[in-house]
């Protein structure tokens, strides 16, 4: 059902409090109503939405001199909002102080709070005091109590918060997440992202924007979106989960020189990124992979994921099917692993687009937030030029895959292991060749090449040369909703449909 407000239809779903409101005899307008005793009146605040996915939070007030008309739409209006039960009621939300330019604290109490409260959502804040705060917490407290958990920082303190909601779902549920063949228990509690951090890669993927009041009304509607989530293990033991980009080579040498530059800010990561480029550092290894035949799509297809996305659908569905026909038992092992050997400049693995504003369709511009796969990645040894003009294809409209020395592959679980873990079982040789490639590195003028290169994982530095990763479909859901094709399309349709109905 829809409300008609200043010419348009507003869904229920989007209205964010109904509010009886006292009218100032300032307002009235002259003529015959100055002559009346009393006006009453209620406002309406619903969510108003604008250019590039941005939403704002927008008021009308109606008036009448009936009290009790007044209070009936009121109370029907209201009776409206509680029967959407996907609103969240109470939330636990961590905030860090420390991330990006240290503004969290700031914009959650001026611009995030006053839209909680309007919307009568009750808090529970904590203040992260160090790393991994959030994420230990989160073992500790009575998760169950809450509708969604919200984190304000960036897509560091989101990872954080999505370890600790999933390894506190797995540990409730006696799954050992060491087992790289467990099935995974999904978690039903939402996630929410408030953006205010230096990279805002999976609140841009899955919203659209980078905007704080956008994401706080995105989560006081309590859109719902479910997202894959990869598991990564290394000889049997669980190191990390990732949601957007694990990259080996170019990105993750990127991250690890970054991260002793943290006093530059935002601006370390171009900073790596220029010197990273220049270094031109390629690594040797094996990929072994099995493909996601259960998918609808391909990476190369121009079928975006959007909100309500029909191949995350299907995918869903096809994936429930094999479980009801084959049981939980982990089948990977019957199934078919494709293997690539060679030089790499870059190994990428992204769960989804990895959009954001200076690449707006990404590292994939098809991969799919929800189809239980995720796009991998293959740049192979070529000359700087080559590889330049690859890294510009992600700024423009371009096929960014079109290039002979790029390899992409759809696939629901993959395993790496560099040349030299092939090809040293030896622990003293293994740091042998460890000093030496770092001798390298401090010496560009020597000719060796850097024997192992570290992963980026969402950000964070994983210093594993032999993975195994696998994804799990939907395991985990954020308070947002996908990428809306087009705001004036839907507004256009939803008002056609209503007055279809009438």
């Amino acid at each position: 059902s829809c409300v008609h407000i200043e010419n348009c239809f507003v869904p229920i779903s989007e209205i964010i409090a109904i509010e009886e409101t006292e009218f100032n005899k300032k307002q009235r307008n002259i003529g015959r109503w100055h002559k009346m005793a009393k006006l009453h009146a209620f406002t309406v605040y619903y969510v108003k939405k604008a250019r590039n996915h941005r939403w704002r939070c927008s008021d009308v007030t109606f008036w009448c001199v009936d009290e009790h008309l007044c209070n009936q739409w009121i109370q029907a209006l209201k009776e409206l909002l509680e029967m959407q039960k996907s609103r969240p009621k109470q939330l636990l939300v961590y905030i860090n102080p420390y991330g990006g330019k240290r503004q969290g604290k700031r914009i959650y109490e001026q611009k995030v709070a006053p839209l909680f409260s309007l919307a009568s959502i009750s808090t529970d804040v904590v203040i992260t005091e160090h790393a991994n705060h959030a994420k230990d917490n989160l073992f500790e407290v009575n998760i169950y109590k809450y509708d969604g958990v919200v984190c304000v920082g960036g897509d560091g303190m989101f990872s954080e918060v999505m370890h600790g909601l999933t390894g506190r779902m797995q540990k409730d549920s006696g799954i050992d997440q060491n087992n790289p063949k467990a099935s995974l228990v999904q978690c039903n509690i939402r996630i929410g992202i408030i953006p205010a951090g230096s990279t805002d890669c999976i609140c841009y993927s899955t919203v659209g924007i980078s905007d704080p009041v956008t994401s706080a009304l995105h989560i006081i509607v309590g859109d719902c979106q479910p997202l894959d989530v990869s598991s990564i293990h290394h000889n049997n033991t669980f190191l990390k989960y990732s949601v957007s980009l694990l990259g080996y080579g170019f990105y993750g040498d990127i991250l690890k020189d970054s991260e002793k530059k943290r006093w530059m800010g935002p601006m370390r990561y171009d900073y790596s990124g220029f010197k990273t480029f220049l270094s031109h550092h390629y690594y040797e290894g094996t990929i072994a992979y099995q493909p996601a035949k259960h998918t609808h799509g391909s990476p190369r297809d121009k079928e975006s994921c959007r909100t309500g996305c029909y191949i995350c659908k299907k995918s869903e569905k096809q994936l429930a099917e094999q479980h009801m026909e084959c049981g939980l038992k982990h089948e990977e092992g019957e199934e078919e692993w494709k293997v690539i050997k060679g030089k790499f400049l870059a190994i990428n693995a992204v769960s989804m687009s990895c959009a954001c504003p200076r690449s707006p369709k990404g590292l994939s511009p098809a991969a799919h937030l929800a189809d239980g796969s995720a796009d991998l990645i293959l740049v192979r040894k070529c000359s700087r030029f080559d590889f330049l003009r690859y890294l510009v294809r992600h700024t423009n409209q371009d096929d960014q895959f079109d290039f002979p020395f790029i390899d992409v592959y759809r696939v629901k679980s993959f395993q790496f292991t560099s040349k030299l873990s092939e090809d040293n079982e030896s622990n003293v040789m293994d740091i042998g060749k460890k000093h030496f490639g770092q001798f390298c590195r401090d010496h560009p003028a020597c000719c060796c090449n850097i024997v192992n290169s570290t992963w980026n994982c969402d950000g964070e530095t994983l210093d594993c040369s032999a993975i195994e990763v696998r994804v799990h479909c939907q395991l985990m859901k954020l308070f947002a909703r996908g990428i809306e094709e087009n705001c004036k399309d839907e507004a256009a349709y939803s008002q056609s449909s209503v007055e279809q109905l009438l």
